[in-house]
Formats: structure tokens, sequence, C-alpha cells
């Protein structure tokens, strides 16, 4: 995901968490939480205001594989629409629903971008 750091550790997905904004659509569940400055000051100049984004899938999606296979088409949603829509210096944290699994990608990339514009982190493409 060119553009786009990842969350990896719990803190970082609980902190995301704790700022209680979040988005549900059918497909997912958006939360984001705009970095401070102070912990914008502490990462790499490269990576200080680039999104960074997080995906999670609890058992409520599944087994092992079907929520495997739920994490990737989130990512793979978040490839097309985050890296050219997400607002710079934010963290989110995707979340898979029962429904990821089954919905056709098109509406996929619907949702992201709805809960993206519900949660005032819509920006719109620049084309490089």
């Amino acid at each position: 995901m060119a553009g786009i750091a990842r969350l990896t550790r719990r803190a970082e997905f609980l902190r995301v968490a704790g700022g209680r904004r979040k988005a549900v659509t059918p497909g997912l569940v958006l939360q984001a939480l705009e970095r401070p400055r102070e912990h914008a000051a502490m990462l790499n100049s490269d990576t200080n205001n680039s999104p960074r984004v997080g995906f999670t899938a609890s058992r409520k999606v599944g087994i092992a594989v079907a929520r495997n296979r739920a994490r990737r088409r989130l990512k793979a949603a978040a490839a097309a629409v985050m890296s050219r829509h997400a607002a710079p210096g934010h963290d989110y944290v995707v979340i898979a629903r029962l429904k990821t699994l089954k919905r056709p990608f098109p509406a996929l990339l619907g949702d992201l971008e709805a809960a993206l514009k519900r949660l005032g982190a819509w920006r719109a493409a620049t084309d490089t």
C-alpha cells in the first residue's frame, strides 16, 4: 500500500478505539483518530503526515481462513481508496464484519469511501 503506513501494536489499535470516532457500514467498521502533534514528531519525517491503517477481524467473522480472507479484502480496498482519499495525519482501524466476505468488492470500496466521508476524513484525490 503505497503512501500508507501500518498500525502494528495493540496499543496503537486501542488508542484509535479510545478516540470513539467510528463509522459503521454494511461491509466494515472504520475507526479514526487524528495523531497528536507530539506523536507525529516522534515518527520519522517521511511518515509523520501519511495516514496509518490497521486491520482486524474478530472471531465473529468466522474461522481463521475466513478472517484472513476478510483482512485481505479490506487491505485491497484500503490500498485502492485510502492511499488517495484518507486525510493525512490520522490513524485508522478497519474492522471486518460478517458481510465483508460476501459483499461485492465495488460495494466494499463504496463502504470505505462512505465511512471516510462520514468521519470527515475524506480528501479529494490528488493526481500525481
